[in-house]
């Protein structure tokens, strides 16, 4: 059986056939259906025929409007079907992997309209799924325990009977539980903290099962950016550790919204200490009939474990808008450090002496080696900070040491971009000042492909945007309620940070001109419903943090986008790092990061021809000169920003 939507002759070359093939999509075959020619579509799909016949990186910069997921799912699915190895497309976060394969989605479109049968399967990280060992932990807890107990029970007969499995499947994943606020379904989820290795329910875990199903997908895995990067640096020691990788082989990457690939890299490479995770890992040792030598190391070091944490919550100060703190070193702190690692260094010289009177049981020594050499290495890195980032994060399990690297460009060149293969970065917002370099520089492209194309839409006639120089609480809400009434509600609000969000929460519940609309909040359920209520339910109000980029509603749904104030980094340890590091530090990382952003949230308004509305845009910074001329040069062409 031909596996392809073509004739496929063995002596031509294929990508060449699959560029004709689908050159023949836009020119006619989607036209038919109803949809419009797009030059931009086919230029676009030339550009990346030569990324797939070299086997190349390529930065594929696209406006909105221009169709550009049409373009790489054609090529990424022909590959993977020349190839017999899935592609793998990973969108910013978890709310957009949803967004592709949606019922009116662009995967169901090319499979309605071009008679395809398309094999794409979601790959959710782990986060995204129940830990069961958790939702045992939160059923015996003092909140929520109706809730945990229905989540129990909602679980498969075959997760919690001891027979074997004749049947299963994978369950448990956040999108089951949509009407859960974060913090609860954080209560029951996966974290990093869990040590599946050892786990004895992990073969019928829903994570584990979901594996288990999207590595057969026979076209397409879904994944996050996040998800891909923890494939990417967990790969070696989960093949050392005789497991799976996280992701199957396979033959072409598309990093949608790829611009914010650098962060999704930094944050799977980060090392998170927390002292009770060491405490139950180093505990386990003492099962055996071990040494009484290497007992009192053992409680030495739980002792100096403890002491070092507290002292790093006493040496650590809140950042306003962050949920990080900021470490702030000294010669205590630094003399600590040093303590507990050389306590972890008298437990190794103990163990290479235990391992030989075999009186630990062999799988469990190894956890706790790795472990120990984990430790090491992050708190040798911590006592050298020049090239690594530093935070705490403080939770009701107590304290969390972040270490985080600053720069990922050179394990990225190794593992991800020396491979043998197409890959794609999609976006409308990859360059700076028509250059490539930025981007290329940052991630470790050595060599590129790349293009530009404009979006096609009439942004002149279509868009009408303003903003006011104010950051003035009852003014903002003043001037939004106005701006509600004159669009109707259908607006999404943008905010830059979950403390805006908040506080624009709680003030809407006094303000009684906001009680004739529906608002829908972040955080209150899992995203994908709520972007399914807000576009299913026209004159509701979105209010996000995390929605700049990806989101995609056409139609009055979506009629007006408010940002509550200019997205501007925070002042937290990891852009303080980035700014020490810059010559002139609000040219070269506050003012981009807010004008990318701020790009990015300005196409979240117009998504198709017969799109129209407002952008309001609140700043006390606009009454710089510098900063207003910048952001009026990100306005697409014709658009004119008018003042409140």
């Amino acid at each position: 059986m031909n596996p392809y939507p073509f004739d496929f002759d063995p002596k031509e070359s294929f990508v060449q056939q699959a560029s004709d093939w689908i050159a023949d999509v836009f020119y006619e075959r989607l036209p038919e259906a109803g949809f419009e020619l797009r030059d931009e579509q086919i230029y676009m799909a030339f550009q990346l025929e030569r990324a797939y016949n070299e086997k190349k990186t390529i930065f594929a910069e696209a406006g909105v409007g221009t169709g550009k997921t049409f373009v790489y799912l054609l090529y990424a699915i022909n590959y993977a079907r020349y190839t017999r190895k899935p592609a793998i497309i990973a969108c910013a976060d978890e709310s957009l992997i949803e967004q592709l394969v949606k019922p009116e989605g662009d995967i169901a479109k090319l499979a309605q309209h071009l008679g395809l049968t398309i094999d794409a399967r979601l790959g959710k990280s782990m986060n995204q799924y129940i830990c069961l060992n958790k939702l045992d932990e939160a059923r015996a807890g003092f909140e929520d325990m109706e809730l945990y107990e229905d989540m129990y029970k909602s679980l498969p007969d075959f997760v919690n009977n001891p027979g074997t499995m004749k049947a299963f499947y994978p369950y448990g994943n956040r999108k089951d539980y949509a009407h859960l606020t974060d913090e609860q379904w954080e209560g029951a989820a996966w974290d990093v903290f869990q040590d599946c290795l050892v786990c004895n329910r992990r073969h019928r875990c829903g994570q584990t099962l979901s594996r288990e199903h999207y590595r057969k997908a026979a076209d397409i895995i879904i994944c996050s950016h996040d998800f891909y990067m923890e494939h990417v640096w967990t790969y070696e020691a989960r093949k050392r550790e005789g497991q799976m990788p996280l992701l199957p082989e396979h033959s072409s990457v598309v990093f949608d919204e790829g611009h914010l690939l650098e962060t999704a890299a930094q944050k799977a490479l980060t090392y998170k200490l927390k002292h009770h995770v060491f405490e139950s890992i180093i505990t386990r040792l003492l099962q055996g009939e071990i040494r009484e030598e290497l007992a009192v190391t053992i409680d030495q070091a739980i002792e100096q474990s403890e002491y070092l944490f507290q002292l790093l919550a006493e040496s650590s100060r809140a950042v306003a808008a962050s949920h990080r703190k900021e470490v702030v070193m000294s010669d205590e702190l630094l003399r600590e450090v040093n303590k507990f690692g050389a306590v972890l260094s008298a437990i190794e010289e103990e163990l290479v002496f235990e391992s030989g009177m075999f009186t630990i049981e062999p799988y469990q020594l190894t956890i706790v080696e790795e472990h120990i050499e984990m430790l090491q290495l992050a708190l040798n890195l911590f006592k050298q900070p020049r090239g690594l980032i530093s935070w705490v994060e403080e939770d009701h399990e107590g304290i969390t040491l972040v270490i985080m690297p600053k720069l990922v460009k050179e394990i990225l060149s190794e593992r991800v971009f020396s491979k043998n293969m197409p890959i794609v970065f999609s976006s409308a917002t990859l360059s700076v000042g028509g250059s490539f370099n930025f981007i290329a520089d940052s991630l470790g492209v050595q060599d590129a492909l790349s293009f530009s194309v404009a979006s096609p839409y009439d942004y002149e006639q279509q868009m009408e945007a303003s903003f006011a120089i104010t950051e003035e609480l009852a003014l903002k809400h003043k001037l939004t309620l106005e701006r509600l009434q004159k669009s109707e509600g259908r607006a999404l609000i943008l905010f830059n940070s979950k403390e805006e969000l908040q506080q624009f929460k709680t003030d809407t519940a006094g303000i009684s001109g906001y009680s004739q609309y529906r608002f829908l909040f972040e955080g209150t359920s899992e995203i994908s419903h709520l972007i399914s209520a807000f576009q299913n339910d026209e004159p509701s109000v979105l209010c996000a943090v995390t929605l700049w980029e990806g989101l995609d509603i056409p139609g009055p749904s979506l009629s007006q986008v408010i940002m509550w104030s200019l997205p501007f980094p925070p002042n937290d340890p990891v852009f303080a790092a980035k700014r020490r590091d810059a010559e002139h530090p609000f040219a070269a990382v506050d003012m981009p990061y807010m004008l990318l952003r701020l790009k990015q949230g300005l196409g979240r308004l117009i998504r198709g021809r017969e799109d129209a509305g407002m952008i309001t845009i609140y700043g006390k910074e606009l009454d710089d000169q510098q900063v207003m001329e910048r952001v009026k040069g990100i306005m697409p062409d014709g658009v004119e920003l008018h003042r409140l």
